[in-house]
């Protein structure tokens, strides 16, 4: 029977969680949760509800609806047909000790055909359910800029040094495949740009003078620099999109994307000056008088 709990409660998230930030709580959660990992007896309970919340908040539309009519958007009639209305769908894994049955009637999770694809994508092939042979897996730390642009690294497989190319605008936790084997990648957090998504973020600090006349000053991109333009009397905290200056998109059929390239957002942070002198204190107080 599903679950009556919010499901951004469940991930603990916010509502306005990026897709990322869900994807990443639920990694955290059915890790912590999974009852062949977590041995109290609520946690196959938890962990099906975690799958439950990930179904939904990791679908566009269900999402959608869900944020506007709540659990009622998946009742029956209410527009997905219900959790209990669907055809089953029933896997068993058995590994060794571990034997796991999953039974869902919710579709497809965030464009996943199981949910022990998602598993496999999250763990690689160590994942105890995992289908097939058992393939090695590495893993890789990059920079920012690296993970961003896409780099050329060397691993030994089998006793032999092996050069894998890693595309441009992977993420922290992604897993690719090579010929025989795997590869994790680690992203290393950058003291300029934060990531969200596909989407860069930066904090630009600009003098009080320049938000109130207007001006040019110059921004950091992964391209470069690029001067952008300060309309005069741009207020704190205003935002700048730069269409197109974000990271390349990756499985675009998977997360819906339409765009090939994300944008960089610029955050204004306005500077004042700590001392003043004498004139430039007269010249503020003249100025004051004129507003």
């Amino acid at each position: 029977m599903p679950t009556k709990r919010d499901y951004y409660d469940i991930l603990e998230v916010s509502r306005d969680a990026s897709d990322q930030e869900i994807k990443q709580a639920y990694r955290k959660l059915a890790l912590q949760w999974h009852p062949d990992r977590n041995q109290s007896s609520e946690a196959e309970e938890r962990f099906k509800e975690i799958n439950e919340a990930y179904e939904v908040l990791a679908d566009k539309d269900k999402r959608a609806a869900y944020d506007q009519f709540g659990h009622a958007a998946f009742a029956p009639g209410g527009g997905f047909g219900g959790f209990g209305t669907q055809e089953p769908f029933t896997r068993t894994y058995k590994q060794g000790p571990f034997t796991y049955t999953y039974t869902t009637t919710g579709g497809d999770f965030g464009g996943f055909a199981d949910p022990f694809e998602i598993f496999e994508q999250f763990f690689g092939s160590g994942f105890p359910f995992a289908r097939g042979p058992r393939i090695p897996r590495y893993g890789l730390t990059l920079t920012f800029m690296e993970a961003a642009k896409g780099c050329e690294k060397n691993i030994i497989h089998q006793g032999k040094k092996r050069k894998v190319k890693i595309p441009a605008g992977v993420d922290d936790g992604t897993r690719i495949k090579f010929d025989d084997f795997y590869v994790s990648l680690d992203i290393l957090p950058d003291s300029t740009f934060k990531r969200d998504g596909p989407d860069i973020i930066i904090d630009q600090e600009i003098p009080f003078t320049l938000a109130i006349l207007g001006g040019t000053t110059e921004v950091s991109t992964i391209d470069g620099e690029v001067k952008l333009k300060i309309r005069p009397g741009t207020q704190p905290g205003t935002t700048v999109r730069l269409r197109g200056k974000g990271l390349p998109i990756l499985k675009r059929s998977i997360f819906g994307e339409r765009r090939a390239q994300g944008d960089q957002y610029v955050r204004l942070i306005i500077t004042f000056p700590s001392k003043l002198t004498s004139y430039q204190r007269k010249l503020l107080e003249e100025f004051e008088k004129t507003i």
